[in-house]
Protein backbone atom coordinates (compact mmCIF):
# COMPACT_ATOMS: atom_id res chain seq x y z
CA UNK A 1 0.00 0.00 0.00
CA UNK A 2 1.63 3.64 -0.75
CA UNK A 3 2.44 5.50 2.05
CA UNK A 4 2.42 9.19 2.39
CA UNK A 5 5.92 10.44 3.41
CA UNK A 6 7.55 13.59 4.29
CA UNK A 7 11.89 13.60 4.15
CA UNK A 8 13.32 16.63 5.80
CA UNK A 9 16.75 17.83 3.91
CA UNK A 10 15.66 16.15 0.96
CA UNK A 11 17.10 17.91 -2.17
CA UNK A 12 20.27 16.58 -1.46
CA UNK A 13 22.71 13.35 -0.37
CA UNK A 14 20.51 10.55 1.44
CA UNK A 15 17.47 12.60 1.98
CA UNK A 16 17.30 12.97 -1.99
CA UNK A 17 18.53 9.54 -2.43
CA UNK A 18 15.67 8.18 -0.55
CA UNK A 19 13.25 10.43 -2.00
CA UNK A 20 14.03 8.81 -5.66
CA UNK A 21 13.98 5.42 -4.13
CA UNK A 22 10.49 5.51 -2.32
CA UNK A 23 8.50 7.30 -5.27
CA UNK A 24 10.18 4.64 -7.61
CA UNK A 25 8.17 2.28 -5.45
CA UNK A 26 5.07 4.17 -6.01
CA UNK A 27 4.91 6.00 -2.84
CA UNK A 28 3.42 9.63 -2.25
CA UNK A 29 6.60 11.59 -0.77
CA UNK A 30 6.88 15.46 0.15
CA UNK A 31 10.27 17.06 0.00
CA UNK A 32 11.23 19.73 1.99
CA UNK A 33 14.31 21.99 1.56
CA UNK A 34 16.06 25.69 2.04
CA UNK A 35 15.84 27.13 -1.22
CA UNK A 36 12.97 27.32 -3.02
CA UNK A 37 14.19 26.80 -7.00
CA UNK A 38 16.63 23.71 -5.75
CA UNK A 39 13.33 22.20 -4.16
CA UNK A 40 11.11 22.94 -7.42
CA UNK A 41 13.83 21.32 -9.53
CA UNK A 42 14.18 18.38 -7.31
CA UNK A 43 10.48 18.10 -7.50
CA UNK A 44 10.96 17.91 -11.19
CA UNK A 45 13.40 15.17 -10.67
CA UNK A 46 11.65 13.33 -8.50
CA UNK A 47 8.15 13.60 -10.53
CA UNK A 48 10.28 11.98 -13.21
CA UNK A 49 10.76 8.78 -12.23
CA UNK A 50 7.61 8.33 -9.92
CA UNK A 51 5.41 5.29 -10.33
CA UNK A 52 2.08 4.34 -8.71
CA UNK A 53 -0.21 7.07 -7.25
CA UNK A 54 2.84 8.94 -7.09
CA UNK A 55 2.75 10.04 -10.42
CA UNK A 56 2.10 13.57 -10.67
CA UNK A 57 1.79 13.70 -6.83
CA UNK A 58 5.55 14.80 -5.93
CA UNK A 59 5.59 18.55 -3.71
CA UNK A 60 7.13 19.80 -0.95
CA UNK A 61 7.76 22.22 1.41
CA UNK A 62 10.32 25.51 2.15
CA UNK A 63 11.58 26.37 5.76
CA UNK A 64 14.66 26.93 7.06
CA UNK A 65 15.42 24.63 9.42
CA UNK A 66 17.95 26.96 11.46
CA UNK A 67 14.96 29.60 12.08
CA UNK A 68 12.56 27.59 14.50
CA UNK A 69 9.72 30.07 13.41
CA UNK A 70 10.23 28.73 10.33
CA UNK A 71 9.50 25.69 11.18
CA UNK A 72 6.81 25.96 12.85
CA UNK A 73 5.26 27.52 9.49
CA UNK A 74 6.32 24.65 7.41
CA UNK A 75 4.19 22.58 9.69
CA UNK A 76 1.33 24.60 10.00
CA UNK A 77 1.59 24.19 5.92
CA UNK A 78 1.74 20.26 6.53
CA UNK A 79 -1.09 19.92 8.36
CA UNK A 80 -3.55 22.26 6.23
CA UNK A 81 -2.06 20.75 3.04
CA UNK A 82 -2.25 16.70 4.23
CA UNK A 83 -5.06 14.89 5.16
CA UNK A 84 -2.77 12.62 7.07
CA UNK A 85 1.20 11.53 7.23
CA UNK A 86 2.49 7.73 7.58
CA UNK A 87 6.11 8.32 7.33
CA UNK A 88 8.13 11.20 8.84
CA UNK A 89 11.76 10.98 7.89
CA UNK A 90 13.73 13.69 10.22
CA UNK A 91 16.87 13.59 7.80
CA UNK A 92 17.89 17.40 7.69
CA UNK A 93 21.04 18.23 9.57
CA UNK A 94 24.30 20.46 9.31
CA UNK A 95 27.57 19.72 10.43
CA UNK A 96 30.47 22.57 8.82
CA UNK A 97 28.94 26.20 8.86
CA UNK A 98 30.13 29.77 8.23
CA UNK A 99 27.48 31.05 10.58
CA UNK A 100 27.73 28.50 13.88
CA UNK A 101 25.03 30.93 15.50
CA UNK A 102 21.56 31.25 14.56
CA UNK A 103 19.59 34.94 14.64
CA UNK A 104 18.42 33.50 18.43
CA UNK A 105 22.18 32.84 19.37
CA UNK A 106 21.84 29.16 19.68
CA UNK A 107 24.70 27.01 17.62
CA UNK A 108 22.77 25.80 14.48
CA UNK A 109 24.04 22.26 14.86
CA UNK A 110 21.56 22.03 17.52
CA UNK A 111 18.45 23.96 16.20
CA UNK A 112 18.79 22.17 12.90
CA UNK A 113 19.71 18.64 14.00
CA UNK A 114 17.58 18.81 17.28
CA UNK A 115 15.66 21.23 18.01
CA UNK A 116 13.72 21.65 14.50
CA UNK A 117 12.66 18.19 14.36
CA UNK A 118 11.29 18.17 17.62
CA UNK A 119 9.53 21.10 17.09
CA UNK A 120 8.16 19.81 13.85
CA UNK A 121 7.44 16.59 15.16
CA UNK A 122 5.24 17.36 17.53
CA UNK A 123 3.26 19.88 15.81
CA UNK A 124 2.34 16.81 13.17
CA UNK A 125 1.62 14.19 15.69
CA UNK A 126 -2.17 14.59 14.95
CA UNK A 127 -1.51 13.90 11.21
CA UNK A 128 0.78 10.52 12.05
CA UNK A 129 -1.54 9.72 14.50
CA UNK A 130 -4.41 9.58 11.56
CA UNK A 131 -2.37 7.00 10.10
CA UNK A 132 -2.96 3.88 11.78
CA UNK A 133 0.70 2.97 11.66
CA UNK A 134 3.23 5.47 11.31
CA UNK A 135 6.69 5.65 11.30
CA UNK A 136 8.73 8.42 12.59
CA UNK A 137 12.69 7.84 11.47
CA UNK A 138 15.24 10.18 12.94
CA UNK A 139 18.70 10.81 12.01
CA UNK A 140 20.91 9.98 14.32
CA UNK A 141 24.73 9.47 13.97
CA UNK A 142 27.54 7.26 15.38
CA UNK A 143 29.07 10.69 16.40
CA UNK A 144 27.32 10.82 19.94
CA UNK A 145 28.51 13.02 23.09
CA UNK A 146 26.93 13.84 26.26
CA UNK A 147 25.43 17.41 26.07
CA UNK A 148 27.19 20.71 27.49
CA UNK A 149 23.88 22.80 28.47
CA UNK A 150 25.32 26.07 28.54
CA UNK A 151 26.29 25.35 24.59
CA UNK A 152 22.65 24.16 24.03
CA UNK A 153 21.80 27.97 25.47
CA UNK A 154 23.77 29.50 23.55
CA UNK A 155 25.95 30.45 26.28
CA UNK A 156 28.82 28.08 25.23
CA UNK A 157 30.95 28.30 21.93
CA UNK A 158 31.77 24.11 20.58
CA UNK A 159 33.85 23.02 18.04
CA UNK A 160 31.86 21.78 15.10
CA UNK A 161 32.67 18.03 15.72
CA UNK A 162 31.53 18.38 19.34
CA UNK A 163 28.40 20.36 18.64
CA UNK A 164 27.36 17.93 15.96
CA UNK A 165 27.45 14.95 18.07
CA UNK A 166 26.06 16.56 20.92
CA UNK A 167 23.00 17.45 18.85
CA UNK A 168 22.88 13.75 17.35
CA UNK A 169 22.63 12.99 20.91
CA UNK A 170 19.98 14.63 21.43
CA UNK A 171 18.29 13.64 19.33
CA UNK A 172 18.29 9.66 20.10
CA UNK A 173 17.31 10.88 23.74
CA UNK A 174 14.02 12.60 22.39
CA UNK A 175 13.48 9.49 19.87
CA UNK A 176 13.86 7.07 22.60
CA UNK A 177 11.44 9.14 25.12
CA UNK A 178 8.81 9.57 22.32
CA UNK A 179 8.77 6.09 21.65
CA UNK A 180 7.34 5.41 25.02
CA UNK A 181 4.93 8.76 24.13
CA UNK A 182 3.12 7.85 21.04
CA UNK A 183 3.28 4.02 21.71
CA UNK A 184 -0.64 4.18 22.37
CA UNK A 185 -1.03 5.93 18.92
CA UNK A 186 0.79 2.95 16.66
CA UNK A 187 3.38 5.55 15.94
CA UNK A 188 6.87 3.84 15.63
CA UNK A 189 10.02 5.62 16.17
CA UNK A 190 13.38 4.59 15.50
CA UNK A 191 16.82 6.62 15.87
CA UNK A 192 19.23 5.47 13.26
CA UNK A 193 23.14 5.99 12.65
CA UNK A 194 22.75 5.39 8.47
CA UNK A 195 26.47 4.93 8.36
CA UNK A 196 29.75 6.67 9.04
CA UNK A 197 31.05 8.47 6.35
CA UNK A 198 28.54 8.07 3.82
CA UNK A 199 29.50 10.18 0.08
CA UNK A 200 27.66 13.35 0.47
CA UNK A 201 28.08 17.03 0.38
CA UNK A 202 28.31 17.41 3.97
CA UNK A 203 30.47 14.42 4.52
CA UNK A 204 32.89 16.04 2.10
CA UNK A 205 32.57 19.49 3.61
CA UNK A 206 33.27 18.26 7.42
CA UNK A 207 36.02 15.63 5.99
CA UNK A 208 36.91 15.61 2.42
CA UNK A 209 36.65 11.89 2.36
CA UNK A 210 34.65 8.80 2.31
CA UNK A 211 34.05 5.15 3.41
CA UNK A 212 30.71 4.30 2.06
CA UNK A 213 28.13 5.24 -1.00
CA UNK A 214 25.46 7.36 -0.36
CA UNK A 215 23.39 4.37 -1.16
CA UNK A 216 23.75 2.72 2.14
CA UNK A 217 22.46 5.17 3.94
CA UNK A 218 19.36 6.06 1.40
CA UNK A 219 18.74 1.86 1.58
CA UNK A 220 18.30 1.43 4.89
CA UNK A 221 16.22 4.80 5.38
CA UNK A 222 13.78 3.36 2.93
CA UNK A 223 13.81 0.07 4.63
CA UNK A 224 13.06 1.65 7.71
CA UNK A 225 10.33 3.74 6.32
CA UNK A 226 8.11 1.18 4.71
CA UNK A 227 9.41 -2.16 5.01
CA UNK A 228 7.37 -4.92 6.46
CA UNK A 229 10.53 -6.18 8.41
CA UNK A 230 10.50 -3.40 11.10
CA UNK A 231 6.64 -2.86 11.25
CA UNK A 232 6.99 -3.88 14.93
CA UNK A 233 10.27 -1.76 16.02
CA UNK A 234 10.14 1.09 18.00
CA UNK A 235 12.22 2.59 20.56
CA UNK A 236 15.42 1.70 19.21
CA UNK A 237 18.53 2.74 17.70
CA UNK A 238 19.94 1.04 14.44
CA UNK A 239 23.66 1.68 13.59
CA UNK A 240 23.97 0.85 10.55
CA UNK A 241 27.78 0.75 10.51
CA UNK A 242 29.64 -2.59 10.36
CA UNK A 243 30.51 -4.10 13.62
CA UNK A 244 34.01 -5.51 12.38
CA UNK A 245 34.97 -1.69 10.90
CA UNK A 246 34.92 -2.93 7.49
CA UNK A 247 33.37 -0.04 4.96
CA UNK A 248 31.11 -0.92 2.43
CA UNK A 249 27.34 -0.96 1.62
CA UNK A 250 26.57 -3.84 3.82
CA UNK A 251 23.67 -3.00 6.79
CA UNK A 252 24.19 -2.88 10.00
CA UNK A 253 21.39 -3.85 12.66
CA UNK A 254 19.99 -2.46 15.88
CA UNK A 255 22.86 -2.17 18.48
CA UNK A 256 22.80 0.42 21.84
CA UNK A 257 23.22 4.65 21.48
CA UNK A 258 24.88 6.31 23.65
CA UNK A 259 23.83 5.59 27.80
CA UNK A 260 22.13 8.84 28.21
CA UNK A 261 19.81 8.13 25.59
CA UNK A 262 18.61 4.83 27.52
CA UNK A 263 19.04 7.17 30.31
CA UNK A 264 15.73 8.41 32.08
CA UNK A 265 17.05 11.39 34.54
CA UNK A 266 19.37 13.01 31.70
CA UNK A 267 15.96 12.44 29.16
CA UNK A 268 13.95 14.39 31.79
CA UNK A 269 16.84 17.39 31.97
CA UNK A 270 17.16 17.28 28.22
CA UNK A 271 13.41 18.05 27.69
CA UNK A 272 13.79 20.60 30.87
CA UNK A 273 16.20 22.37 28.90
CA UNK A 274 14.62 22.01 25.57
CA UNK A 275 11.38 23.80 27.00
CA UNK A 276 13.12 26.27 28.52
CA UNK A 277 15.14 26.74 24.69
CA UNK A 278 12.12 26.92 23.09
CA UNK A 279 10.35 29.16 25.00
CA UNK A 280 12.97 31.76 24.50
CA UNK A 281 12.53 31.63 20.65
CA UNK A 282 8.48 31.43 20.20
CA UNK A 283 7.27 34.50 18.67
Amino acid sequence: MAKTILITGSTDGIGKLTALKLVEAGHQVYLHGRNEDKLDNVIAEVNAVATGAAVDNIDGFVADFSDLNAVRKMAAEVSEKLPKLDVLINNAGIYTTSSAMTKDGLDVRFVVNYLAPYELTNALLPLLKKSGEARIINLSSAAQASISYKAFAGQERLADKDAYAQSKLALTMWSMDLADTVAADDINVIAVNPGSLLNTKMVDEAYGQYWSPADKGANILTELAVSDEFADDTGKYFDNDIKDGAHGDVRGEFGQPHADALNKEAITELEHQTQAVLQSTSI
